[in-house]
């Protein structure tokens, strides 16, 4: 077993119990701390660098408070799709099939944008959501044309980076 491995099963070892307890007081909920500590231990798998911690504790804290984070999100993207798709006519509601994939696709571009800078999200989203030119977006946003153009360049080049990071 590599150096990583076991002090990967060690940290498991001394502190998922522990991890676990402390996502059920966080989510209420123990299954999906079951899930988010076991995600956890699974992020630290893809790591490279080796597990040196003075503090695991207050590490794991950190990894798995972000993952909260995101599967808060991921709750208030689903009670918004479920809100929007119950005030549909009858026949105009998607399948399950289909409302699975747009929440798939919803889940995806939300993590996309929380990857960008607050200026750099607003642009991008007042360029091709609401179609505003630099100019527009400038105005908006009080800086600019060439820092609009900075932004927008900034947010597809994030996005050319997820596109070719799998």
């Amino acid at each position: 077993m590599s150096a990583h491995h076991l002090a990967l099963h060690n940290l498991y070892s001394n502190h998922h119990s522990w991890l676990n307890a402390w996502l059920r007081s966080k989510l209420g909920n123990a299954a999906d701390a079951a899930d988010l500590a076991q995600d956890t231990f699974v992020r630290l798998c893809n790591r490279h660098e080796p597990l040196e911690l003075k503090t695991p504790r207050a590490f794991l804290r950190t990894v798995a408070r972000g993952l909260v984070i995101d599967h808060w999100r991921r709750e208030e993207l689903h009670r918004a799709w479920l809100h929007t798709i119950a005030h549909l006519p009858p026949g105009e509601a998607p399948s399950p099939e289909t409302r699975e994939l747009i929440l798939e696709l919803l889940d995806a571009v939300a993590r996309m944008l929380d990857g960008m800078k607050p200026n750099v999200r607003q642009a991008f989203l007042l360029a091709q959501c609401e179609g505003l030119t630099h100019k527009q977006i400038a105005e908006r946003l009080g800086v600019s044309v060439r820092s609009v153009e900075r932004y927008v360049a900034d947010a597809l080049y994030h996005c050319y980076l997820l596109r070719y990071e799998t």
